[in-house]
């Protein structure tokens, strides 16, 4: 009686523990995305209603150089934003994660997301137009005043200010649990600081660096209130037509078109990169400089 009560309780263990996980999945994530991609095939009627026929005629829409240029500036902004968020949250990481009082540093990054997101883009609104405080400071020096607002550059400026604390935490964390070790074993073996750090700190960061490129990539493309505010019409993101098919164009359907491409290609990316650097960043961390010289 016992043995054959066994499958249905452990099946009932696997529904009480994984059931409410997956069925929020199934509500909240696959069934949007699979009505998505089915409006992603219908035609916009006449009063903005999904109606056939059925076809992959929006898809084709988006081979228009109008949307070309959204999705290119989109990657742009998505490239530079991860890549200046690498090259200023990297060692900003190391930095909190080495200092005495780092619980109040990690404080004074959070603290921003104290207040509301819009709130933060009209404060940088305010501080690049033509009488605000960059140029005032600018000013002093005889450069200013410059044209910061609206421009691609304070989109850039504010996209990197909102996503730099999601790629500080990821690396902060593969610090934190960093075998320091391997660094003096790489001095040891006549290793320079440069070659050290390549070969002994770097590999070990590859999980944080890859978590953090993702949480700065994939919103940076997909942003529009930043575009919006600061941009003003003259930086269109993929984001922003998204954004005016869902609301004042009314077609829907090539909405819906945008959002699959979106997110196609961000699967895309993230699949080749787990393919060319996977297994390298999200591996233990081990340095195959140290086992060559051993």
């Amino acid at each position: 009686m016992n043995e054959a009560a066994t499958p249905w309780r452990r099946a009932f263990r696997v529904l009480v523990t994984v059931g409410p996980g997956g069925l929020w999945l199934l509500v909240f994530v696959l069934l949007p995305t699979l009505l998505v991609l089915l409006a992603s095939l219908l035609t916009r009627g006449p009063y903005g209603e999904l109606t056939g026929p059925w076809g992959f005629h929006n898809y084709a829409k988006l081979l228009h150089p109008v949307y070309l240029e959204a999705f290119a500036q989109s990657l742009l902004v998505g490239v530079l934003a991860t890549v200046i968020s690498a090259l200023l949250g990297y060692p900003l990481a190391f930095y909190i994660a080495r200092h005495p009082r780092r619980d109040l540093l990690l404080f004074l990054l959070l603290l921003p997301f104290l207040t509301n997101f819009l709130i933060r883009v009209y404060a940088w609104l305010v501080l690049l137009q033509r009488e605000g405080l960059v140029n005032a400071f600018l000013g002093a020096f005889g450069l200013g005043p410059l044209v910061l607002y609206p421009s691609f550059l304070a989109v850039l400026l504010a996209t990197v200010y909102t996503f730099l604390p999601f790629f500080v935490l990821p690396v902060y964390a593969s610090v934190e649990r960093l075998d320091w070790q391997l660094l003096e074993a790489a001095y040891d073996l006549g290793a320079r600081p440069v070659k050290a750090f390549l070969h002994a700190v770097l590999p070990q960061t590859y999980p944080g660096l890859f978590a953090g490129s993702v949480l700065v990539f994939i919103p940076a493309m997909g942003t529009f209130v930043v575009a919006d505010l600061l941009g003003a019409g003259r930086v269109v993101l993929i984001g922003n037509l998204i954004q005016q098919q869902f609301g004042i164009t009314r077609d829907w359907a090539f909405g819906a078109a945008l959002s699959v491409f979106l997110m196609g290609f961000v699967l895309l990316s993230l699949y080749l990169y787990a393919r060319l650097q996977g297994e390298r960043g999200l591996g233990h961390g081990r340095s195959p400089y140290l086992e060559d010289l051993v």
